[in-house]
C-alpha cells in the first residue's frame, strides 16, 4: 500500500512521443544489443485492460523457451522473471495511463527489483542469481519466441543499461528520460509508426524490425553423431564450428540475414620482428643469484625493468570475415526449424518452411579443394532469392571482378608500431541452377533460382614465419576456380571421403538416456539432472572433430581458441600458450588415433627451435634454444606480459610431443628428423641448471611454477620436465646411435636433479621448499605435471603417488573449463574413475552452473564449446584425453584396460583407440567389467596387457595365443605386425 500512495503522489509527466501498438495477432519486434551481468531496462508502456495474463512485455532470449529475464503480465501485476526462475512482483497502478517500469538485475548484489513510475515497487533478494553476461539472444518485444504469450497494449520507450541505476537514477528518467551514462542500446517509437516499420536504435542497439514466430519443430531422437538445435544462434558461442584446418567457418543458421564467420589460420596481426630486450644477459647475470639468496621480488622487478620482450605483448590472432546471406523470403512464420552439426560427415544442415515452402542451407569446408562450400535450396521452384556479400573487421576492399566477389584487406597492426604485413584474398563465387546472377561490388543478386552453390576460397602471404613472398591472391583464385569445375555432389563427396578417413577410426558408445530425444543447447542445460551419458560420447567425438578441422598437416597449430576467433583482440589475443594450454591441445592426437592432425605442432616446435636460439643466447648465454610461456605466428620466443612470462621451459615441454609421437608409431625417421630439436631443448636445460648450496643439487634458474609462481629456482614442473627431456634425449640417441659424448654429459646431470619431495601436509611440493599453501586452489595443478601428462609418478612409486594425488585433493574439484579437463586426466590416472566423473560432470553443465555465486568456471556453451570462460578450446581436447585415460592407459608400458571406469557407464564400448607401441584397441564392457577387446599390431613387439583382474583367454586368427601371467596381473604375448588378438573374458 505504502508503494501505491508514493506512485498515486508522483505527477504523470512524462511526454510520450509514440507507440508501437501490440495486439494477439500484430507484430512481433526485436532488437539485438549485448547483455551484461548487472542491467537496468527501463519500458514506457501501457497495458490493455484486456491483456491476457502470462502476457509477455519483453523477452531476452537466450534459446528455444528461455530467456535471460522477461517482464510479463499476470492479474493485475507485472513480473520481472530471471533465468534461475526467480520472480519479482509489483502491482500496476489503477487506471490505464502510461507507466514507466524500470526492472533492475543486479547480480553483485545478488538482487532484483522493480520499479514503477520512478518509485521501488518491489524487491527480491536471489541467493544464487544466474550470470546473464554470456546470454546473447535479442531483445523480443509482444510475445515469445514461438508468438505466444502476446502482449496486448502500447510501448512507447525502451531503454537499457548495462548497470544498475540508483533510485534517484530512476526517478529522474521517470520526469525527463536521457542518457545518464552506461546506456546501451535505445528505442524511441515515433508517432503514427505504422506497423511493420523498423526503428533504429542508438548507443550500441541493433534496428527493431517485424521478428518471425518461431514454431518449434517436432523433438525427434538424434539417429547421427553430432548437434542439434531448433532455434538459430544467437550469439557467436551458439554458431556450429567448420574448417579444414586453413579455413574456419562459424554457421549462425539465421532466417532473413545469415551470417558465416570466417578465419583463415595466417591472419595474425603485425609481421616479422625480433622481441627479445638487448639488456636482458646483462639483467638476467643479477637475477640468477638474486634468486639463489631467495630474492624473488627484487628479481621480478629486474626482469620487469630490463629482460622482458620488446614489444611487452605479441601479436593476436585476427578474423578474416563474414559471409553474409540477406534473403528475400516470403512473410510467414518459421515451421520445422532445425540447425545441426552432424561431425560424422562434417557438414551443418539448417532447414525451415515459410508458407509451404521448405528451405535448407547445407555448409562444409573441404579440405581436399580448400574451400568453404554451401548449398542452398528450396523444394518449391524459383524460390531462392538472396545477395550475398563479404565483409570485415579488418580493413578491406570489396570488389566484383569476372562474376567473382573478391575481399582483399590486410593483417591489423601489432604494439609499439609492428606493421601488420599478412595479406589476405577471399574469393566467392555463385552457381545457380535457374533464375538469374548479378555481381557488383555490393554483393552476388541471386533472384528466382531452383538451387544456389556457393563457394568461398581464402589464402594469404604467409609462407613462413620469416617469408611472406607468397601470391595469396593468385592461390585463392587458383582455388576457387578449380573447385567451381566440380559439381556439388562431387565436392561434398570428395570432402566427406577425406574427413572420414580420419574421423572414422574410433568409434565410442558410453550408453544412452533421455538427453537423446533433446536439443543440444537442452541436453546441456539439463545435464546435471542426469542419465545423459550420451553427451559424454558426443563432447567425446566433438574433441576429435575441432581436431581434425582445426590442425591438418600443412596448416597451423591450433591456438588457444583452435582455427576460430571472430575478433581483432581475442581473449589473450587467441596465441599459443605453451604452458600447458597448447599442449593440451594435442594430448588427445595420438591416442585418440588422429597421429597426423599433430603435424602442424610439430612445425611449430621446429620454428621454435630456430627462433629459440637467438633467445637462449641473448638472455641467457645458453647453448640449445627456448620459449618461454606463449609463441605466435611469428615464432616469437621471448618472455611476454608479465610474470607469468618469466619461465623458459615452454620450447622444452613442447618437445616431449615429439618423443610421444615416437613412442605411438615407432617412426625412426622421424625421430632423426626433429632429433635436433629435441636435443637443442636440453642442451639449453644443461646450461641453465645451478648448485643449489644446501643439497648440491642441479636446478633450474630461472624457474617458475607456471602462473602460480614465485620466480624462484627448482620448481616442482620445471624439474620434471628436465627428467623428461633428458631421458628422451638419452633414448634417442641411442637409438639412432649418435652423440655419444653429449649423452654422457646429460646422463651426469639427471643423476643430480633435484628429485620429487613429500611436503609437511603429505602433498608433492610444488616447489624445492616446503611452501605450499592448502588453501591454494589456483587453476595450474604444474607440480602434477609429473604425474599427466608425463610419467614419472604411476602407482610404482607408491609415497610419491599418494602425495601427488593429496595435493590434487588440497587443490580441489572446482577450476576453470580447461583445468578441470586436465583434472579429469589426473583422476584418470589416479585410476579413480567416479572422482573423475565428478570433474567431468563439472565440466559438461552451463558455464556458472555448478558455481555460480563464486564464479562462472568450467561449464559449456551451447554449441559445446569449452567455457574457460570465455571460450577456450583446451578444455575440449583435453575432455577427450580425459575419457581415453578413463578407458584405457599404456604409458607404464602396459596396455591398461578400463583402469578408471566410472560407475555412471557400467556398459558401454570403444573402437580403435591408440597405444604406444603402436597397438589400436577396440574393448567393451558390461557390469562394470571387461567383455571383450581387440589389439591389432603395427609392428613385431612384446605386447602387456592388464585387463581390471578379469580372467581372459586370447587368441589369434582363432587359435590359442602362448602368454605368461605376472604377479601384478600382467599378461604378456609376443605380436606379429598386422595381426590383431582377440581378448575374450572367461
Amino acid at each position: 500500500m505504502k508503494y501505491l500512495l508514493l506512485l498515486l503522489s508522483i505527477s504523470f509527466s512524462f511526454n510520450v512521443k509514440g507507440q508501437l501498438h501490440f495486439s494477439e495477432k500484430g507484430s512481433l519486434y526485436e532488437a539485438n544489443y549485448n547483455s551484461q551481468n548487472n542491467t537496468t531496462v527501463l519500458c514506457w508502456l501501457k497495458v490493455d485492460p484486456q491483456c491476457k495474463d502470462g502476457a509477455q512485455v519483453f523477452n531476452k532470449l537466450i534459446g528455444d523457451d528461455r530467456s535471460a529475464y522477461r517482464l510479463e503480465v499476470s492479474n493485475n501485476k507485472l513480473r520481472l522473471v530471471n533465468t534461475g526462475g526467480d520472480i519479482t512482483e509489483a502491482l500496476l497502478p489503477p487506471g490505464n495511463s502510461p507507466v514507466l517500469v524500470a526492472c533492475v538485475l543486479d547480480r553483485s548484489k545478488k538482487v532484483q527489483r522493480v520499479y514503477i513510475n520512478g518509485v521501488l515497487a518491489a524487491s527480491t533478494p536471489i541467493a544464487i542469481m544466474v550470470s546473464i553476461s554470456k546470454e546473447g539472444g535479442p531483445l523480443r518485444l509482444g510475445g515469445d519466441l514461438s508468438g505466444s504469450h502476446r502482449f496486448t497494449g502500447e510501448i512507447s520507450v525502451i531503454a537499457i543499461y548495462g548497470r544498475v541505476l540508483k533510485d534517484e537514477e530512476i526517478t529522474a528518467q521517470y520526469t525527463a528520460m536521457k542518457d545518464i551514462g552506461g546506456r546501451i542500446a535505445y528505442w524511441e517509437f515515433p508517432a503514427g509508426i505504422q506497423e511493420g516499420a523498423s526503428v533504429p536504435g542508438k548507443n550500441t542497439a541493433g534496428v527493431m524490425k517485424i521478428a518471425r514466430p518461431f514454431l518449434r519443430a517436432e523433438s525427434h531422437k538424434n539417429n547421427q553423431l553430432g548437434l542439434r538445435f531448433t532455434h538459430p544462434a544467437w550469439e557467436w558461442v551458439q554458431a556450429l564450428p567448420l574448417g579444414n584446418g586453413r579455413i574456419g567457418a562459424m554457421v549462425f543458421g539465421t532466417i532473413d540475414e545469415e551470417r558465416i564467420q570466417l578465419n583463415e589460420g595466417t591472419i595474425w596481426a603485425g609481421g616479422p620482428h625480433d622481441p627479445v630486450n638487448p639488456s636482458a644477459n646483462s639483467a638476467m647475470q643479477k637475477i640468477k643469484p638474486l634468486l639463489m639468496e631467495g630474492k624473488s621480488a627484487e628479481a621480478i622487478k629486474l626482469w620487469k625493468d630490463s629482460a622482458m620482450a620488446i614489444p611487452l605483448h605479441q601479436p593476436p590472432y585476427q578474423t578474416l570475415g563474414n559471409l553474409n546471406l540477406r534473403s528475400l523470403l516470403p512473410a510467414g512464420d518459421i515451421k520445422g526449424y532445425s540447425r545441426e552439426l552432424n561431425i560424422e560427415n562434417a557438414t551443418t544442415l539448417v532447414r525451415f518452411s515459410i508458407n509451404g515452402i521448405t528451405y535448407t542451407r547445407e555448409t562444409f569446408v573441404s579440405a581436399p579443394d580448400s574451400v568453404l562450400v554451401m548449398w542452398i535450396s528450396a523444394d518449391r521452384p524459383a524460390s531462392i532469392s538472396f545477395v550475398a556479400s563479404l565483409n570485415s573487421l579488418q580493413k578491406v576492399q570489396v570488389t566484383a571482378e569476372n562474376g567473382t566477389l573478391v575481399m582483399r584487406g590486410k593483417g591489423g597492426d601489432a604494439e609499439a608500431g609492428i606493421k601488420g604485413k599478412i595479406a589476405f584474398s577471399s574469393r566467392l563465387m555463385a552457381i545457380p541452377a535457374g533464375g538469374s546472377l548479378k555481381t557488383g561490388d555490393e554483393g552476388i543478386t541471386i533472384s528466382g533460382a531452383n538451387e544456389v552453390t556457393l563457394v568461398l576460397s581464402a589464402a594469404t602471404n604467409y609462407v613462413d614465419f620469416n617469408n611472406l613472398t607468397a601470391d595469396g591472391d593468385a592461390i585463392a583464385a587458383s582455388r576457387l576456380t578449380a573447385a567451381t569445375k566440380k559439381s556439388y555432389a562431387k565436392l561434398k563427396a570428395a570432402h566427406i571421403a577425406d574427413y572420414q578417413r580420419l574421423f572414422n577410426r574410433v568409434a565410442i558408445n558410453l550408453g544412452s538416456g533421455k538427453g537423446a530425444d533433446w536439443p543440444t543447447d537442452e541436453r546441456v542445460r539439463r545435464f546435471h539432472e542426469g542419465n545423459d551419458p550420451g553427451l559424454s560420447s558426443i563432447l567425446f567425438q566433438y574433441g576429435r572433430y575441432l581436431l581434425i578441422a582445426c590442425s591438418r598437416p600443412g596448416g597451423q597449430a591450433a591456438t588457444l581458441q583452435g582455427l576460430w576467433n571472430e575478433n581483432l583482440t581475442p581473449p589473450w589475443g587467441s596465441r599459443y600458450t605453451i604452458n600447458i594450454n597448447t599442449e593440451m591441445n594435442y594430448w588427445l592426437a595420438e591416442t585418440a588415433n588422429l597421429s597426423e592432425c599433430a603435424a602442424p605442432l610439430f612445425g611449430l616446435v621446429k620454428d621454435l627451435s630456430i627462433t629459440g636460439v637467438k633467445t637462449a643466447k641473448a638472455m641467457y648465454n645458453a647453448a640449445g634454444w627456448t620459449a618461454h610461456h606463449n609463441a605466435d605466428l611469428w615464432r616469437s620466443t621471448a618472455p611476454i606480459d608479465g610474470q607469468s612470462g618469466m619461465w623458459p621451459m615452454g620450447g622444452a615441454w613442447l618437445t616431449t610431443h615429439l618423443w610421444e609421437h615416437y613412442l605411438f608409431t615407432g617412426d625412426t625417421a622421424f625421430l632423426a628428423k626433429y632429433y635436433l630439436v629435441i636435443k637443442g631443448a636440453a642442451s639449453f636445460l644443461l646450461d641453465i641448471l645451478v648448485e643449489e648450496p644446501v643439497h648440491k643439487w642441479l636446478v633450474i634458474s630461472p624457474s617458475y611454477s607456471p602462473e602460480n609462481g614465485p620466480l624462484c629456482v627448482g620448481s616442482t614442473i620445471d624439474m620434471s620436465i628436465t627428467r623428461d627431456v633428458f631421458a628422451q634425449v638419452v633414448a634417442a640417441g641411442k637409438i639412432l646411435n649418435v652423440d655419444p659424448d653429449f649423452r654422457a654429459r646429460v646422463v651426469a646431470a639427471e643423476s643430480r636433479l633435484a628429485p620429487l619431495q613429500i611436503g609437511r601436509l603429505g602433498q608433492l611440493q610444488e616447489w624445492i621448499d616446503d611452501k605450499d599453501d592448502p588453501n591454494d586452489h589456483n587453476r595450474h595443478v604444474s607440480q602434477l605435471y609429473t604425474v599427466f601428462p608425463s610419467s614419472q609418478v604411476t602407482p610404482s612409486t607408491p609415497a610419491l603417488f599418494k602425495a601427488a594425488k593429496q595435493s590434487l585433493l588440497l587443490r580441489g574439484d572446482g577450476a576453470t573449463g580447461w583445468s578441470l579437463a586436465w583434472k579429469i586426466n589426473f583422476w584418470a590416472r589416479f585410476r579413480d574413475g567416479d572422482h573423475a566423473y565428478l570433474i567431468l560432470s563439472n565440466l559438461l553443465g552451463e558455464p556458472g552452473s555448478k558455481d555460480p555465486v563464486n564464479g562462472d568456471g568450467g561449464g559449456l556453451y551451447p554449441n559445446l564449446f569449452d567455457a574457460h570462460p570465455p571460450f577456450q578450446i583446451d578444455g575440449n581436447f583435453g575432455f577427450t584425453s580425459g575419457v581415453t585415460e578413463m578407458l584405457m592407459q599404456s604409458h607404464e608400458g602396459i596396455i591398461d584396460l578400463l583402469p578408471a571406469l566410472p560407475s555412471a557407464w557400467p556398459n558401454g564400448n570403444v573402437k580403435g583407440l591408440c597405444a604406444r607401441g603402436g597397438f589400436v584397441i577396440d574393448l567393451s564392457w558390461d557390469q562394470m567389467k571387461l567383455k571383450k577387446a581387440q589389439i591389432r599390431s603395427k609392428s613385431a613387439k612384446l605386447c602387456r596387457v592388464r585387463t581390471g583382474g578379469v580372467p581372459v583367454k586370447i587368441t589369434c586368427d582363432k587359435k590359442m595365443v602362448a602368454t605368461t601371467l605376472s604377479d601384478d596381473g600382467t599378461l604378456s604375448f609376443f605380436t606379429i605386425a598386422g595381426k590383431t588378438y582377440d581378448i575374450i573374458a572367461r
